[in-house]
């Protein structure tokens, strides 16, 4: 089968041989797979990640148990032990042996077909399109800082970010009831949450008043120092952004502020299915570019564009 592989220094669309299901496990023909800002920083170096990249997708079961065959699926991204601790409180995410599809020590779905745990698998709704089923990772990430944290209706939030995530991150909280004023440096993605009834204003505009509740989904490793700048004494600093860029930052505001920092990785798949399904977020509208496989490496290049929002690899 064709894949997008990276050896540590080059990602190309090579021929691999395909994966086999197992006793807990499925394959998965892949339908759409979407570029996210963390396949960006693996190829940079983040988690020295080695083999088939991409961990958003939507696909149709090939083999596995009979009863998930030719069901349109998409699949949570840590391939967990099911026995440990973690585990056994509902957070395969932290399991200590996980492995992390296109990540860490898993192979990933920018492929014809990818291996997953049955355990992972969610049905699509039959309403939900492939084209709005492809975010239901990166939104169920979004969807994450609800089960973090409480989001008080009308109170003030601040996402800093207008790519691929921030642009979702704004959508849910503004599902949550919050008043999101979203900043970011390109003003056609701002358009995309204005249309949306969300604030939004350009970096350079910005008066920077701090707020009780700021997200970071700039992508950047200077975009922590400009968040928390922005938090106001005693707020909450919630971080979505992961980088392979090292940073040296001073944590003296957190102390002096009392701020709350909370890291937010991956979230539960069903509130971002359902959304989906009710067509409360819009994703659709994030959808820049389709690329086939063959030119994977190719949509790696195009996803770093700066006018680029979310580049879909066909296989």
């Amino acid at each position: 089968m064709r894949a997008l592989h990276f050896d540590g220094s080059i990602a190309r669309a090579i021929d691999v041989p395909p994966p086999e299901p197992s006793e807990d496990s499925a394959v998965v023909r892949v339908t759409l797979a979407g570029i996210c800002n963390t396949d960006l920083e693996i190829v940079r170096g983040y988690m020295g990640f080695r083999g088939i990249l991409g961990h958003e997708f939507v696909g149709v079961i090939d083999e596995g148990p009979t009863e998930w065959i030719g069901q349109r699926v998409v699949s949570e991204i840590n391939f967990a032990c099911q026995r440990c601790a973690m585990c056994q409180a509902n957070l395969q995410r932290h399991c200590p042996e996980r492995r992390v599809m296109g990540i860490l020590d898993a192979d990933g779905a920018f492929a014809e077909f990818v291996r997953v745990p049955v355990a992972n698998l969610h049905m699509v709704p039959e309403n939900v399109s492939d084209d709005a089923a492809v975010f239901a990772e990166p939104l169920s990430a979004a969807f994450e800082i609800l089960s973090q944290i409480e989001v008080e209706p009308g109170g003030d939030c601040l996402v800093l970010g207008d790519g691929k995530l921030g642009l979702l991150v704004a959508q849910a909280l503004d599902a949550a009831g919050a008043r999101v004023l979203a900043v970011g440096n390109h003003p056609e993605k701002l358009a995309i949450l204005a249309r949306r009834g969300i604030e939004t204003i350009v970096t350079e505009d910005w008066a920077r008043d701090p707020m009780p509740l700021v997200v970071d989904a700039t992508g950047s490793a200077e975009g922590f120092e400009l968040a928390l700048a922005a938090t106001r004494p005693r707020g909450t600093l919630v971080l979505k952004s992961t980088v392979a860029e090292r940073r040296a930052i001073d944590l003296a505001p957190i102390v002096i502020n009392e701020i709350e920092v909370i890291g937010s990785r991956c979230g539960p798949f069903p509130p971002a299915l359902s959304a989906l399904e009710a067509d409360t977020v819009d994703v659709r509208s994030l959808i820049s570019e389709r690329i086939p496989l063959r030119e994977a490496d190719q949509a790696l290049r195009r996803a770093e564009e700066h006018n680029a929002i979310k580049i879909l690899i066909e296989p």
